[in-house]
């Protein structure tokens, strides 16, 4: 018997379960960030927030097109379909950004080029796409699936506290509501009917924890409105 055949029989619970005990320190860690409860509780500064519609922007713009080289890398009919309709929903939420929240914050539309993506904004999405690009197919489900995961999770809990702030708790709904999280079931099965070898799995791992890592940098660095040193 191969090794990869024993550790396949030896594995507990579904792939995505073991992805997000992987994490389930970090998410921990971000539940507790200053970012999110100062959005819950209303009293994050403003510039902090538009620091990170801007960056997400920016984020959405490259998460678009890692998820339709995952449409088009995918085998089984329904993913290259799932992950074609994500990626033009990205595209449709950075244009809702620019239509509502950006005017509201005070930003300019026409300056997001200008501003430009941060440095944890770049090394998120180069991560990303380089995972995207030249890893697996799996490896790529795994890389992409924090981005909905973490945010449904994190949108649960906040709507239970909501925002004395409407722009906040606007946001917060977003994340929180039915119709995302049917979205996020739809990724997770996706990635339990994943058919890997031991080796590929614990680079999934590797990768779900990785950016589950950056979810964290990306609200710490709207936190502390991160700019490049040079």
């Amino acid at each position: 018997m191969s090794t990869d055949t024993v550790s396949q029989t030896t594995r507990t619970g579904s792939l995505a379960q073991r992805m997000w005990q992987r994490a389930e320190p970090t998410y921990q860690r971000i539940l507790q960030h200053p970012f999110l409860l100062g959005l819950a509780e209303g009293t994050l500064p403003r510039e902090s927030f538009g620091y990170f519609v801007v960056q997400d922007s920016h984020y959405l713009r490259a998460y678009s097109r890692c998820l339709s080289l995952l449409s088009a890398r995918a085998l089984p009919e329904e993913p290259v379909r799932m992950f074609a309709l994500h990626a033009a929903n990205a595209v449709d939420v950075e244009r809702e950004l620019h239509a509502s929240l950006l005017p509201e914050l005070g930003i300019d539309p026409a300056d997001l080029d200008r501003i430009g993506a941060g440095p944890t904004t770049t090394a998120y999405t180069s991560y990303l796409t380089a995972v995207c690009a030249t890893g697996s197919w799996a490896e790529g489900v795994a890389a992409v699936l924090p981005c909905y995961w973490v945010y449904r999770e994190v949108g649960r809990t906040l709507l239970e506290r909501s925002s004395p702030d409407p722009l906040y708790a606007r946001w917060i709904e977003t994340y929180g509501s039915p119709e995302f999280d049917a979205v996020v079931d739809q990724v997770v099965a996706v990635a339990d009917a994943l058919e890997v070898s031991a080796a590929e799995e614990a680079r999934c791992l590797e990768h779900f924890a990785v950016t589950t890592r950056y979810e964290w940098m990306f609200w710490d660095a709207a936190s502390r409105r991160l700019a490049w040193p040079v």
